[in-house]
């Protein structure tokens, strides 16, 4: 079994800890290629996926793109291109969707998980991309839905939350180079009152592992249909 994992920082495992890496022990046996590259949007992976096409043979791709959409606007740089309204992001979103089906047997569009670990007026942006790409999924026969701002927001509803959301591109870079063991990650965002990410975006040990629970069980799925 062949599986693509496609999307921004989120997927590439920098900065934070990476699920994707945490998905390969857990499955040995299956080849995971990682497609994810820091900063992209969904007019930027549009462009890179039109321009260098995807390998045909994937049983399985999980899309996992949009949260820069909205983040990057929070940032002092915008690296990426990013879509102007709900409209365009629809238009970009099914046309990646049918661009990955080019090249997979079934693709999982995954929704962004949070922005800032106190359920803010940024998440609540999230809420409105996840209702559009969890509506693409039900026009394509072979995609299926897995919407992590939910699971995400409901563990957090439950703990203490904090503010704090790294804005700083400086601060982004000194976490990628100076923060790369899961132990020091994850010291890192408890001195930041954190639990599910290093930066209110991305993910420490607990939040890549829950990806990886959410992945799996998908996963599980097309397994046993084999």
């Amino acid at each position: 079994m062949k599986i693509a994992c496609i999307g921004d920082s989120l997927t590439e495992g920098k900065p934070g800890v990476s699920f994707f890496n945490m998905l390969k022990k857990k499955y040995p046996d299956i080849k995971f290629v990682n497609l994810g590259k820091a900063g992209e949007t969904v007019k930027s992976l549009h462009t890179r996926l039109t321009k260098n096409k995807l390998e045909q043979d994937y049983d399985l791709a999980f899309l996992w793109i949009g949260v820069n959409d909205i983040y990057s606007r929070l940032l002092k740089v915008q690296a990426q291109p990013i879509t102007r309204n709900s409209e365009e992001f629809r238009e970009y979103y099914e046309s990646l969707v049918d661009l990955v089906l080019q090249s997979s047997k079934d693709v999982i569009v995954v929704s962004p998980a949070v922005i800032g670990e106190n359920i803010n007026s940024s998440n609540r942006g999230l809420l409105n991309l996840s209702m559009i790409i969890e509506e693409i999924s039900k026009e394509h026969r072979n995609a299926t839905f897995i919407d992590l701002h939910q699971v995400f927001t409901k563990q957090l509803e439950t703990l203490h939350t904090t503010d704090y959301l790294s804005t700083g591109v400086g601060r982004l870079v000194k976490d990628v180079f100076f923060y790369r063991s899961p132990k020091r990650v994850d010291r890192l965002a408890t001195e930041r009152g954190l639990h599910l990410t290093i930066d209110g975006v991305h993910l420490n040990s607990h939040g890549a592992g829950v990806v990886v629970d959410e992945y799996a069980k998908v996963i599980d799925q097309f397994l046993a249909q084999r």
